[in-house]
């Protein structure tokens, strides 16, 4: 179980697994509903030895295959085969996808026959099954269904996409509630046999911290300070002024930005991608040396990754720029780290990482830089960015010290930034709120700008 610092009584369950940092991230903004607590199902006090060992097989396998796509052609063959077995269909044209597949049948085999979520079902959460249930992933809602848990169950979609797998064996009949963070997901919950009174459309839960509540008065000034260094020849702000006054506030424009223009580059939790990190280090090096630009490496809880790219910090002679110049982002717990994460976020004007749960960030106002995706959901993701019009593919990272500065310097990234606030569902993480306090039993969407991505 992770216990933060939220003293608030708890309105409901919240349950996660440790696999990578998706799952977990879409967790961290909801945890002062479960009264600061969020329960980690393959990671919990008294998990069962033999769940423990399920788990950590499943985990390490996809971790291990992950890093292993980016090394070699074997590697991109196994893991082209294992994102095959969870891949999503085609939208279009629309049809019946309520039929089971492999993937989901074998899921039910782990929790049917090998006792998978059984221990924290029916003995753990046994304590107070009035509560709501939010899963952050498929398993334990699976899990909670078939060991008959008596509250309601809701079930927090992560990308912008989602297969088969993401719904029960039988949708007509399950308990199971969806939050949905986009349009597009609302409407293939309903070809996946979803009935429409079990889909709230929330969008993504992002950190409280970083908005502001309702008025979004935090998120507005970040965008405001943003916006000044993403626009430093006033292009963007000449031509779509009236947008911004309309959405931001001419008000939360300040005559001059509270930090350097900064570029935080966030790897995935396997590790995948630390490579191209390190060359996009090497290509910003006279950038970074020049004061020009400030660059965030972010480590997550990977103390093998921290020494990588400390070593690379030094090999570029950026060491006595360490803490300001450039920096890594550590923590010793997923905890802390999402925490000191979203911290960073409101200085940041940047964001590069491939498509995957952050795509969703980019509804804080922060253009996104999309490297290579791994995964077919990332992929979905992707289309989802380029259709709001925030995020943006990678060029080649050997030269982004030329290319990103002229994406800087015609307004590019800014308007990016701007389409991201106003496209993008912002107020997930409320809206999920009112539902589970039954403020709003018939919510649709505190806003109504999220794109139906293509």
């Amino acid at each position: 179980m992770q216990n933060t610092s939220a003293h608030n009584k708890p309105k409901a369950w919240i349950v996660t697994v440790d696999m990578g940092y998706g799952h977990q991230r879409a967790a961290y903004p909801l945890r002062d509903l479960g009264g600061g607590e969020v329960i980690v199902m393959n990671d919990y006090p008294d998990l069962p030895e033999h769940e423990r060992h399920v788990w950590n097989e499943s985990r390490e396998g996809y971790e291990f295959v992950s890093r292993l796509q980016a090394r070699s052609v074997l590697g991109r063959a196994l893991f082209e085969l294992f994102d095959r077995i969870q891949e999503i269909p085609r939208f279009y044209p629309r049809r019946d996808l309520s039929r089971p597949n492999f993937q989901l049948w074998q899921i039910y085999r782990m929790i049917e026959k090998k006792g998978l979520g059984k221990h924290l079902f029916t003995d753990v959460l046994s304590k107070d099954q009035s509560r709501p249930l939010i899963c952050t992933f498929f398993l334990p809602a699976f899990a909670a269904e078939h060991y008959g848990y008596q509250g309601e169950i809701y079930l927090q979609v992560c990308d912008a996409d989602m297969s088969r797998t993401w719904v029960s064996k039988d949708p007509k009949r399950s308990r199971i509630n969806f939050f949905a963070p986009n349009k597009r997901v609302v409407e293939r919950l309903k070809e996946y046999g979803v009935p429409e009174n079990r889909i709230f459309f929330t969008g993504f839960p992002l950190p409280k911290e970083n908005i502001g509540g309702s008025g979004m008065s935090i998120l507005k000034k970040d965008i405001g300070s943003r916006i000044l260094n993403l626009d430093p020849s006033n292009a963007m702000r000449h031509k779509f002024g009236h947008i911004i006054n309309y959405h931001i506030g001419k008000a939360c424009i300040p005559k001059r930005a509270n930090h350097p223009l900064t570029l935080t580059f966030a790897v995935g939790g396997a590790g995948a991608q630390n490579a191209l990190a390190l060359e996009v280090l090497s290509s910003l090096r006279s950038r970074i040396s020049n004061k020009e630009i400030r660059m965030i490496l972010v480590a997550g809880v990977r103390l093998d990754v921290l020494a990588q790219f400390k070593a690379a910090i030094k090999e570029q002679g950026l060491e006595g720029l360490l803490g300001t110049g450039v920096d890594v982002l550590y923590r010793e717990t997923k905890e802390e780290y999402f925490e000191a994460f979203s911290a960073t976020l409101r200085t940041t004007d940047i964001l590069w990482t491939k498509p995957s749960e952050l795509s969703f960030y980019t509804a804080l106002g922060i253009p996104i830089i999309m490297a290579p995706s791994i995964g077919s959901q990332e992929d979905f993701n992707r289309v989802w960015l380029k259709t709001v019009g925030a995020g943006i593919t990678q060029d080649d990272p050997r030269y982004t010290d030329e290319w990103l500065f002229d994406w800087i310097n015609s307004g590019w990234l800014a308007r990016a930034a701007l389409n991201g606030f106003v496209e993008a569902p912002v107020m997930g993480t409320y809206a999920i709120e009112k539902i589970i306090e039954g403020t709003d039993h018939q919510f649709e969407h505190l806003e109504s700008k999220a794109a139906l991505a293509v």
